[in-house]
């Protein structure tokens, strides 16, 4: 049987877990949409969408906990069209909505990346790139992987989707790094950070022609696919925490 708690109990628990403080970002991380007072059921997903809403309304719960929330910085202000049909529903149903972006990214044990890592097999030894969001490592069994193309395999296989790969002269992928997400611009300081291989979420047009000419392996696996993993992680571990249910729903994006 699950408790009961305050949401300021639940907002504060979460703020001292992942410091949303330390962080400069591109939109409000903690609670984005108040509802009611208490809570006993979480629901986690990756993004506030009103597929993600109906779906906690479904599940009767008190608080929806994301990665990518309702607001961003220089996004228009006015609650029309979808924004007012989201707002809509977590209001009528009294619902709460925090949401937490570069801190749930960035937590070294329960964060998008971390949890990225795991999943893959690899073992972080550093961080690089703006604000030290991204992370590089090798196999955890200390191994290499024989090409780009074995790396590939065991990323969809993992993440069950086949992930785009600009690929590079055949040799041995050692170091890897990786940065769940839009985090196709960190491809520069990845290869600063002298990795054979760099994984994130999409791929833009100048990151094709960098792969070929350093030599460094692009692997684009899906935004949405790289991110299913901090949100309920850390719901998960604060439900845990506090004696509250939880349960993630993933919303299937093709992005």
């Amino acid at each position: 049987m699950s408790q009961t708690v305050t949401r300021q109990a639940l907002l504060n628990t979460c703020t001292d877990l992942l410091q949303p403080s330390r962080f400069k970002d591109y939109g409000p991380n903690g609670l984005q949409v108040e509802g009611g007072d208490t809570i006993r059921h979480i629901v986690s997903g990756v993004t506030a969408s009103r597929a993600l809403i109906e779906a906690a309304i479904d599940a009767k719960a008190d608080a929806i906990f994301v990665h990518h929330g309702l607001f961003w910085r220089g996004q228009d202000g006015t609650i029309t069209g979808w924004m007012k049909q989201r707002l809509q529903l977590l209001l009528a149903h009294n619902i709460n909505l925090l949401a937490y972006h570069l801190p749930l990214d960035a937590h070294p044990e329960l964060g998008n990346n971390a949890q990225l890592g795991k999943r893959l097999g690899l073992q972080m030894h550093g961080t690089f790139g703006e604000q030290d969001l991204g992370l590089w490592g090798i196999r955890a069994d200390g191994q290499a992987f024989a090409n780009v193309q074995t790396l590939a395999a065991v990323v969809s296989q993992a993440l069950q989707r086949e992930p785009v790969v600009v690929q590079t002269p055949a040799r041995e992928i050692r170091k890897v790094a990786w940065c769940t997400g839009g985090a196709q611009s960190y491809f520069e300081a990845a290869i600063a950070a002298g990795v054979d291989a760099f994984i994130t979420g999409e791929i833009s047009e100048p990151q094709a022609h960098l792969a070929r000419e350093t030599g460094v392996a692009f692997l684009a696996c899906g935004h949405h696919a790289t991110e299913r993993y901090g949100a309920p992680a850390v719901a998960a571990h604060v439900a845990a925490q506090l004696g509250l249910s939880h349960q993630f729903i993933d919303i299937d994006n093709p992005a």
